[in-house]
């Protein structure tokens, strides 16, 4: 029975890492859209959440056949746990660079709004918090999960700023309400991809430490 489980456990790991390789992808280039202004890539974006959609359903199934023909204590039961919560988060993220794509598409054929707004250091950050999840998932290294969760505190203040900006431009200028409220958006759905990313790391603290920060992640970034 111990070998079957082994074996299950590694299969639904490599099925999460693949997908969050998917994931990753498709965040990527839905940065790349909003960075660049190519509306190409929305369709990329579409083709790929496919194909994560699908994952979703198959990583779900196996963790429920698992729980089910098995019954996995201790460290095995809590990684079956954290594998469902992750493959959960991962899917989100996946619609979330839609979002952001279609945005980033609207955005590409309008003229710039002519206002400066720190959207690079949002996506740079969002595309570490990213990667860098899925790496201390992968390694199940709490120290880079450390880190991810330290930066997310900037992304939220980078995304209230955008809003204060965007929101005074809109009473100066009613003409640029449609391109402003595109781009609020596109923050927005940044923020939410930050705030999944953060999850995952918590989802690892959880996983190699049974620790629970999700209400005390502040402390939980401090060295202990």
């Amino acid at each position: 029975m111990t070998m079957h489980l082994q074996r299950d456990l590694e299969d639904l790991k490599k099925k999460l890492l693949d997908m969050g390789s998917l994931v990753e992808k498709a965040t990527n280039l839905a940065i790349s859209a909003l960075q660049e202004r190519r509306a190409d890539l929305c369709s990329e974006v579409h083709e790929l959440d496919v194909t994560i959609d699908r994952r979703e359903v198959v990583i779900e199934e196996d963790c429920l056949k698992i729980l089910a023909l098995h019954q996995p204590v201790a460290t095995d039961l809590r990684f079956v746990v954290c594998v469902m919560k992750v493959n959960n988060d991962l899917e989100r993220m996946g619609d979330l660079a839609i979002n952001i794509a279609e945005r980033a598409a609207y955005l590409a054929t309008h003229d710039d709004i002519g206002v400066p707004l720190d959207f690079h250091r949002m996506l740079e950050l969002v595309r570490t918090m990213v990667k860098q999840s899925l790496n201390s998932l992968i390694n199940l290294d709490v120290t880079t999960a450390r880190e991810v969760l330290a930066m997310d505190d900037e992304v939220d203040d980078i995304n209230k700023q955008m809003f204060v900006i965007l929101e005074a431009l809109m009473f100066e200028n009613p003409a640029v309400i449609t391109r402003a409220i595109h781009m609020l958006s596109a923050s927005r759905h940044l923020e939410r991809i930050a705030d999944l990313a953060t999850n995952i790391a918590e989802d690892v603290a959880f996983l190699v430490e049974g620790a629970v920060i999700r209400h005390q992640p502040e402390d939980y970034t401090k060295d202990s």
